[in-house]
């Protein structure tokens, strides 16, 4: 679960630069990320907006012009999906991994159903 949660913030980061994005736009990426934590004024979308906005912020700062910053921006959204993705995948794993130990102490946990 740790791993997933560290890689929750570089994968973005590294979409950014699969798609031809700098370190400016991995920057912008990381500082979009820490702004929708800090203010989640948007909401569930904000956790999508703010990244995608740092990273071509970044990539127009570090005179990119404006097609190859929003490629390098659409990287940075395709890392967020990426890492929701994972994110899924691992929790359904500890979901059944905790039905599995649910139904082996069933006896115990639900003595009434006995």
């Amino acid at each position: 679960a740790l791993v997933v949660f560290a890689l929750d913030y570089i994968i973005p980061a590294v979409g950014t630069r699969k798609f031809g994005g700098t370190r400016s736009g991995m920057i912008g990426t990381t500082l979009g990320l820490v702004v929708a934590i800090i203010f989640p004024v948007l909401g569930i979308f904000g956790i999508i907006f703010w990244p995608f906005l740092g990273a071509f912020l970044g990539e127009l700062l570090n005179k990119a012009d404006q097609k190859s910053a929003l490629k390098a921006a659409f990287g940075s959204f395709m890392g967020f999906l990426t890492g929701t993705f994972l994110k899924f995948v691992v929790t359904v794993i500890f979901f059944g991994l905790f039905i599995a130990k649910a139904w082996e102490f069933r006896a115990e946990l639900f003595p009434w159903f006995n």
